[in-house]
């Protein structure tokens, strides 16, 4: 390559200049691309879940109040762990236990999952069922959906039942405050749990965000629209349930439904003509039918 830059007259010594002033550059384009790929990487190593820890860092991360994320990757570790029949996590049940009073709702609903992990766990079936009164739906989903696989007379626990049936219908989503509607979103868009419904401006003229409690589509007719004046704890929307929350309730009636629940089963694929929620709907009722013939 040295050739490229000799010139008629030039010495050796002189062609080489170029080449040693373009290195800073290269080096820099180096450090700069190498960061493109370590920083991504980092990120997605100190948040992954599936990252093992020991069981120091398991007991370190789930009292670590400052970081959720933390104890949720703790939790998860030890849902693995539950999966694999490894009794040594048997040692984190208490904390686990003490986590269904976390502030952090991503933590409760993790916290949940897990402890429908070991059906055997009298400590965890009391915990799941004093997650039924939880303020959070999606807490009070996965506490229902959990609770199934324990026994109660020789029976899936039905305590969730109406946790269940409201998961197959449209949610009621109220504004935590009173104000003026700033903005909202239209009749039929879709939205998940977290995400922004609307803004709301209370009586100091601030503007508050109002985020969906759970995943679905706003259904027509909205209440409100922008510019009204509503009161706390006023229904702004009405949001009908998404595919996976009426499959996973379909999937837990069919072993605690009634003949109750048979109407609202049947109708269900009214409002998700999806093929799969039929077919779901249609097992459901057949389970639910054995039982009470």
């Amino acid at each position: 390559m040295e050739n490229d830059f000799v010139q008629p007259n030039v010495t050796t010594s002189q062609a080489v200049v170029p080449t040693q002033s373009r290195r800073p550059s290269n080096i820099w384009l180096i450090i700069v691309a190498a960061l493109f790929i370590i920083v991504p990487f980092l990120t997605w190593y100190f948040t992954w879940f599936g990252r093992s820890l020991s069981d120091e860092k398991i007991a370190e991360y789930l009292v670590d109040e400052k970081h959720p994320r933390n104890i949720q990757h703790a939790l998860s570790q030890i849902e693995a762990r539950m999966e694999k029949k490894d009794a040594s996590v048997k040692k984190f049940y208490p904390r686990i236990v003490e986590l269904t009073n976390n502030s952090n709702v991503e933590v409760r609903k993790t916290v949940a999952w897990v402890m429908g992990q070991d059906n055997t766990s009298e400590e965890f079936h009391r915990g799941l069922l004093s997650l039924l009164s939880d303020n959070e739906p999606l807490v009070r989903r996965n506490a229902a959906l959990q609770l199934v696989r324990f026994a109660v007379n020789e029976q899936p626990d039905a305590s969730g039942r109406s946790e269940l049936r409201a998961m197959l219908q449209p949610f009621e989503a109220k504004s935590p405050i009173a104000g003026t509607l700033v903005s909202i979103l239209p009749a039929g868009s879709e939205v998940h749990a977290g995400s922004l419904l609307a803004r709301i401006r209370d009586a100091s003229g601030n503007t508050q965000e109002f985020r969906s409690a759970v995943d679905g589509k706003i259904t027509t007719p909205v209440i409100t629209k922008e510019g009204d004046t509503i009161t706390a704890n006023q229904t702004i929307a009405w949001l009908a349930p998404d595919h996976m929350t009426i499959l996973a309730s379909l999937r837990a009636l069919a072993y605690v439904g009634t003949s109750d629940d048979l109407p609202l089963v049947e109708s269900i694929a009214q409002m998700d003509a999806r093929p799969e929620t039929a077919s779901e709907a249609s097992a459901t009722a057949k389970a639910i039918h054995s039982r009470f013939r």
